[in-house]
């Protein structure tokens, strides 16, 4: 009996929910969500989802007796409350902000923290449709579809090399489930997507249009260097090798620290005498026990992290390096750095990094994966 009054009890607090959300969601200002699928705001994580009720849409599920539901096969207690709490999101105006592991109980909390500062687990389990489609609109109100996803992913270590070039004008247009049954696009791949996605609209999301401005986004290394750039551009003299280690070379390698392998940063700063005199090709070569060819494969890194994260830098850097040398003329200052700094990251071409004392019959660049870096 004590079962009995305990299962009633639960019952009546199900249809109670239920009707109290079908009244909330049949108001105006919900109208554009009747049409959507249930599905719309399941997360990956969820647990217990009424799998029959997913593809039903909003309206049809809230215009079906409770009763019916509530006797339809395979739909038992537990998977009513996951409908209850489906419809509950449902009537959100902004979608959990659950990617960063907060629950669904604490919106307002977690609105807060993300515009604020954006924790470092991201969990792509926890992204629903309803909260994808808000990025990708982000993305597209901006007109951002052309950035590539390597230029504004976090690292490019958790990034595969084939999608650095990727528009997310690629994404803007599909589904989660649509880009999760793409061909080579498993966990780790989507993972990355996503986050870049939402990256761009926590920082965007307030942006309004505005006549007389666009939005361009780069990364965070970049807007100092170019303002240095810009500064020796507009004004006389040249800058010493103390102002290149700390303005750009430190800048670069840090970079490098975020993007690159261990091997790659130690041979970039082995190359630019960062710690001790520089090093040439061959004493590398021969400290690792690797040919010299293999040397420049890794150093090859350098430019091609450069290549998608800073494209703008080559046509600054060498317009910077002419001015030096046309002022400098007497050579009284030393450039070595500064041109040493923009031919590993910035090569005008694979053997520009030779080494004086013979090595560039070895300078062309290997063609195998970086699987070592």
């Amino acid at each position: 009996m004590k079962m009995n009054k305990a299962t009633s009890v639960e019952e009546f607090k199900l249809v109670s929910s239920f009707e109290s959300l079908r009244k909330t969601l049949l108001q105006e200002r919900y109208s554009d969500r009747l049409d959507r699928p249930l599905a719309f705001w399941a997360l990956p994580s969820d647990r217990r989802l009424p799998l029959a009720f997913l593809g039903r849409s909003i309206g049809e599920l809230l215009n079906t007796p409770f009763a019916d539901l509530n006797a339809t096969p395979g739909i038992g207690q537990k998977k009513i409350s996951s409908l209850i709490k489906l419809l509950a999101r449902a009537t959100r105006d902004e979608p959990p902000a659950v990617p960063f592991g907060v629950s669904d109980n604490e919106p307002a909390k977690a609105e807060t923290s993300q515009r604020e500062e954006l924790p470092a687990g991201f969990d792509p389990m926890c992204v629903s449709e309803a909260l994808w489609v808000q990025w990708r609109d982000t993305v597209r109100r901006l007109g951002l579809g052309y950035e590539k996803l390597g230029r504004l992913a976090p690292s490019l270590q958790e990034l595969p090399t084939v999608i650095w070039h990727t528009p997310l004008d690629q994404y803007v247009d599909r589904t989660l489930d649509e880009i999760r049954n793409l061909k080579t696009h498993g966990e780790k791949r989507v993972r990355v997507v996503l986050e870049v996605f939402c990256v761009v609209h926590q920082m965007l999301v307030d942006a309004g249009p505005q006549d007389h401005l666009v939005v361009r986004l780069a990364p965070r290394f970049v807007v100092p260097i170019e303002n240095w750039i810009r500064r020796w551009m507009d004004q006389p003299g040249v800058p010493s090798a103390d102002e290149v280690l700390q303005n750009l070379a430190n800048p670069l390698i840090e970079q490098l620290t975020v993007d690159a392998g261990e091997t790659v940063i130690q041979l970039a700063k082995g190359r630019l005498g960062l710690d001790g005199p520089p090093q040439s090709v061959r004493t590398q070569s021969r400290r690792m026990g690797v040919t010299r060819a293999r040397v420049y494969q890794l150093l090859d890194e350098c430019s091609k992290v450069m290549g998608i994260r800073w494209p703008e830098g080559q046509a600054q850097l060498r317009a910077l390096c002419e001015k030096v040398r046309a002022e400098n003329a007497d050579g009284k200052v030393d450039t070595k750095l500064l041109d040493a700094t923009v031919e590993l990251f910035f090569p005008r071409k694979y053997d520009a990094l030779a080494d004086a004392d013979g090595d560039q019959d070895e300078a062309e660049p290997a063609t195998q994966e970086f699987a070592e870096v």
